[in-house]
């Protein structure tokens, strides 16, 4: 039973993944494949570890010994499946996050409010911006690389990195400077967030990587288990098989 709940957590994570259209999570997963695959493979572990728990639960009850060796497998490929992703994660953590940097960039370089192609991306890079309280990927200069803005001269500014009250009753698109001097401006003129969202994901990460850590323990510890149990009881169907037998 704990192994269909996992893996119906599993699986509900990966429809989340690619169901959500206005967190951070929105913005990978509508500019990078990856995200998207590994949605996928999270939906495909899910199911199959609901499976597994059925068939586990089955072997256990009727003491079918093929089922809880291939149960045992299939929890082992899973776990080793897991420790692989998270090493290669981790190695590839400096490329992983050049490329989230390539992503952001180009999608505030191409912001558009007039763009409907691309208004669900842009809704939730705005989303991002006011609930981080945030401005750019490094910071509010990357802005200035927006076309719209440069043809503007800098007298504009994104309305969701705004810092004034005022504004916050804009959900997106660009907002007009109140003062400016000959015409133009640059982003130190704009009253938005210092921090940059790249600042303000890490902190995320740091602040919540306890509970990250723990539920990955947590799934590997109850798969180990899982391991443990299936073979036990493969070794006890295995020994009463033989006390069952008639001595001549």
């Amino acid at each position: 039973l704990l192994f269909q709940i996992l893996g119906a957590v599993i699986l509900g994570f990966g429809i989340w993944i690619l169901a959500d259209k206005t967190s951070f999570i929105a913005v990978l997963q509508m500019s990078s494949r990856s995200l998207k695959t590994g949605a996928y493979v999270l939906i495909g572990v899910g199911a199959l570890t609901m499976l597994m728990g059925f068939l586990g639960c089955l072997g256990a009850v009727n003491e079918i010994r093929c089922l809880l060796g291939l149960y045992f497998t299939c929890l082992m490929v899973i776990l080793i499946t897991q420790v692989a992703a998270g090493l290669v994660i981790y190695f590839q953590k400096e490329t992983l996050k050049d490329e989230l940097s390539h992503i952001v960039g180009n999608l505030i370089k191409n912001y558009n409010p007039m763009n409907d192609d691309e208004r669900n991306l842009q809704a939730a890079w705005d989303y991002v911006q006011r609930q981080i309280a945030c401005c750019g990927w490094a910071g509010a200069k990357d802005w200035e690389n927006n076309e719209i803005l440069i043809n503007k001269s800098m007298t504009a500014y994104p309305c969701s990195c705004s810092n004034r009250s005022k504004d916050f009753q804009v959900d997106s698109g660009f907002c007009n400077l109140d003062v400016l001097v000959n015409g133009t401006a640059t982003y130190a003129d704009w009253p938005v967030h210092e921090q940059g969202c790249m600042d303000g994901v890490e902190k995320w990460l740091k602040d919540n990587l306890g509970v990250i850590l723990g539920v990955c323990t947590g799934v590997a510890v109850i798969e180990l288990l899982g391991m443990i149990l299936s073979i036990s009881l493969c070794k006890n169907i295995h020994s009463e098989d033989y006390t069952k037998v008639p001595k001549s």
